[in-house]
């Protein structure tokens, strides 16, 4: 991790940037270029550039082996002098003071962030090889997360269910290989696995999709969609034919456990599908459905069918960049609990300097309140932030967000009269 650290703070200064093609990858962009749709999938293939799962240009893919429009325009840092290897990096640093209200609420000042890395080259057979790590900070943050109104999922300490906090995300978020071969111009096979991996399951997670990258917090819905994005134990084989990839993935059920440093035990117990469809360079569709075996450590006996749709929108207009997604979940639990979840997000960008995001989401739980029953949550929240360009691959921000929660009403554990949540947080971006 030293190491990484180091490229990216060397490669974040201007001389060493004047040195560097910037290139391309999910998530990536050089500031001042159009490069997007059409456009930055042939200048993909002029350099290479392709998908790590097809011949199609790389920016068409984002978290795991999941697709998003090919149109955003992203940043990263592509390392020069590394032979036949493209290798990328990106990292992102936020420093957080969170208040939320009531008798539930909480107050805290926290620190959150990953570094991600990206390497592939071509083989003797036409193949790609492809490699990707992904680290996080928030176990720095400590184990019982930061304060969040409505959210559950996963546990803190391994004996009671997280409620109201988010829990931080392993060290760890992905380690992962892929190797795909090309069968003809529009049509390829590909296998990918992790440990940890994300399987084929929910739209790209949210701190990969282009509708939420720049938003600081996690979705409530977050375990209806992309709760799976960390599975220690993934292994994933699919088909792409030109816009259409269908994917079938084997993958350990279980959530990683309250331990964020380490490696949970791989079972490959559970199975998930997917059928994507990008129709032009400007929207990305899904559908998918998993049967996830035991995923809550607190609940082993309970299994859990989950299906999804989502689709995410991108354009670039001359009054800035517009990107949206809708997305809708459901969980069937064993036991007949059955919980559905809607979201709809957006970011508009008028120009490099300032970001404006909004979320509106709505879910079913049964784990909010401790009367029996699943009731019905949701939340709005809106923010913006301002960033300051300090070089070429280097940007500070400073930004902030306001949340309106709509809590389902209890005696026994009461949210208040009118509950809500702010954000203040100051960013740095290596790209």
């Amino acid at each position: 991790m030293k190491k990484l650290l180091a490229c990216l703070l060397l490669s974040a200064t201007p001389a060493f940037a004047q040195d560097m093609d910037h290139m391309n990858m999910p998530g990536m962009n050089m500031p001042g270029m159009d490069m997007s749709g059409h456009d930055m999938a042939a200048m993909d293939m002029r350099h290479g550039m392709h998908g790590l799962f097809g011949t199609y240009g790389m920016s068409r893919e984002a978290s795991g082996t999941s697709w998003q429009p090919e149109a955003p325009p992203h940043d990263a840092i592509h390392l020069p002098d590394t032979g036949d290897w493209m290798v990328m990096l990106h990292a992102k640093m936020l420093g957080v003071a969170d208040s939320q209200s009531g008798p539930r609420g909480d107050s805290m000042v926290f620190s959150s962030g990953m570094l991600m890395a990206m390497a592939s080259t071509d083989t003797a057979s036409g193949g790609t090889l492809g490699l990707k790590a992904m680290l996080s900070l928030d176990p720095l943050m400590g184990q019982r997360g930061y304060p969040l109104l409505l959210a559950s999922g996963e546990t803190a300490d391994g004996v009671t269910h997280l409620v109201d906090r988010q829990h931080p995300h392993d060290l760890f978020m992905e380690l992962a290989a892929s190797y795909s071969q090309p069968l003809s111009t529009d049509d390829s096979v590909f296998v990918y696995g992790g440990y940890p991996g994300e399987p084929a399951l929910g739209p790209s997670a949210y701190m990969h999709r282009v509708s939420a990258v720049d938003n600081p917090t996690t979705p409530l819905s977050h375990h209806w969609l992309d709760s799976t994005h960390i599975a220690f134990g993934v292994v994933t084989a699919g088909f792409v034919h030109d816009a259409w990839k269908v994917e079938v993935s084997q993958f350990t059920g279980r959530e990683p456990d309250q331990f964020r440093f380490d490696f949970d035990k791989a079972t490959f117990d559970s199975t998930a599908a997917r059928l994507s469809w990008n129709p032009d360079p400007n929207w990305s569709l899904q559908v998918s459905a998993g049967w996830l075996k035991s995923p809550e450590v607190l609940e082993p006996l309970l299994n859990e069918r989950r299906l999804t749709a989502s689709a995410t929108w991108f354009d670039k207009f001359d009054f800035g960049t517009l990107a949206a997604t809708l997305a809708l979940g459901n969980k069937h639990l064993s036991d007949g609990t059955d919980e559905s979840a809607v979201l709809l997000e957006a970011e508009y960008k008028p120009d490099d300097a300032w970001t404006l995001f909004a979320r509106a989401e709505t879910f079913g739980s049964d784990e909010l309140v401790p009367e029996p029953g699943v009731r019905q949550a949701g939340e709005v929240s809106a923010g913006l932030i301002h960033d300051w360009r300090l070089a070429d691959h280097l940007k500070a921000g400073l930004g902030g967000l306001y949340a309106f929660h709509f809590a389902p009403r209890s005696t026994a554990a009461p949210y208040g009269g009118g509950p809500h949540g702010a954000m203040a947080f100051v960013r740095l971006v290596v790209e």
